[in-house]
C-alpha cells in the first residue's frame, strides 16, 4: 500500500504521540442514506479514531458523536461560505460542533480549491491555533491515483473518502468502513436517500463511486477491512 504524505502522518501521528503506538481500531464514516436509522452511532463512537467527511450532520443514534478526523470539500466554501472574510461566524460555527478533530482539505486537488481552501485556513487557523489543519499534496494525489489507475479505477479523481480509506489502511490496525453505499436502494430494496442528511447527489462526471465500491467490497473480501452493510442491531461483527 502507498505511503501517506509526510504532513497528513504528521498531522495524524502528533495526535498520537501521548499513546506512542499506532492507531487501533479506526471508524470511517461515509455519508450514505444507509447510515439513516441503522442505530450505529455507539459502535462508531467506541472506535479509537473516527474519521468523517464534507462536515456532515452527527447524532448520537445512527453516526455518532466522536469525530477525530473531518474533511472540507473546497465546493462548500465556494458555496456554503462566498463571504467568508467578512463573516466567518457561520463556518466557525458549524466545526465547533466537531471539538478538537483536524481538518483535512484537498486545497491542491484542482487549481480553484487552492485559493478556497487557504481562505479557509486563514480565517479558522486563527481561531482554533492548536487544532490542525491539514492539506493533501499533490504528490499524494497523484500517487494514489495513478495507484488505482493501475487496477483499473480511472475517476476524474478519487472520492475523499476513498483517499482516506487508503490512508485510514495505513494507519490503522482494523480498519471499520460505514455509510458507504452509492445506491437508491439498501440490501433489502428498500429505497433509502444518498446521503443520511440531505437529498444531494454527488457529481458524476467528478467520482465513480459505484467503481470505488466495488473495490472497497474486494478489500473486505481479502480481510483488509470490514464494510459495514446493515443497521448495527443486526449487523454481524
Amino acid at each position: 500500500m502507498l505511503h501517506v504524505t509526510f504532513a497528513l502522518l504528521f498531522l495524524i501521528w502528533a495526535r498520537l504521540a501521548c499513546f506512542g503506538r499506532r492507531l487501533g481500531r479506526c471508524a470511517v464514516v461515509g455519508s450514505g442514506g444507509i447510515l439513516k436509522n441503522s442505530s450505529c452511532g455507539s459502535e462508531i463512537d467506541s472506535a479509537d479514531f473516527v474519521i468523517r467527511f464534507n462536515l456532515a450532520s452527527i447524532n448520537d443514534s445512527d453516526v455518532g458523536l466522536k469525530t477525530d478526523l473531518i474533511t472540507i470539500n473546497p465546493s462548500q466554501i465556494q458555496k456554503e461560505y462566498k463571504n467568508l472574510e467578512e463573516d466567518p461566524d457561520l463556518l466557525v460555527e458549524r466545526v465547533s460542533v466537531y471539538g478538537n478533530a483536524s481538518l483535512v482539505m484537498p486545497a491542491f486537488a484542482y487549481t480553484f480549491c487552492t485559493e478556497l481552501s487557504i481562505r479557509a485556513l486563514n480565517v479558522l487557523h486563527p481561531i482554533r491555533p492548536q487544532k490542525p489543519m491539514a492539506f493533501f499534496s499533490p504528490y499524494y494525489l497523484q500517487t494514489l491515483g495513478g495507484f488505482w489507475k493501475r487496477r483499473g479505477l480511472k475517476p476524474r479523481r478519487l472520492s475523499s473518502g476513498f483517499m482516506l480509506i487508503n490512508t485510514a489502511l495505513e494507519l490503522c490496525e482494523d480498519v471499520h468502513v460505514y455509510g458507504f453505499w452509492p445506491f437508491d436502494t439498501n440490501m433489502q430494496d428498500n429505497p433509502v436517500p444518498y446521503h443520511y442528511y440531505d437529498l444531494k447527489r454527488p457529481s458524476k462526471r467528478m467520482h465513480k463511486m459505484p467503481e470505488e465500491f466495488v473495490r472497497l467490497l474486494q478489500l473486505h473480501s481479502q480481510g483488509a477491512l470490514t464494510l459495514h452493510l446493515q443497521p448495527c442491531s443486526s449487523d454481524t461483527r
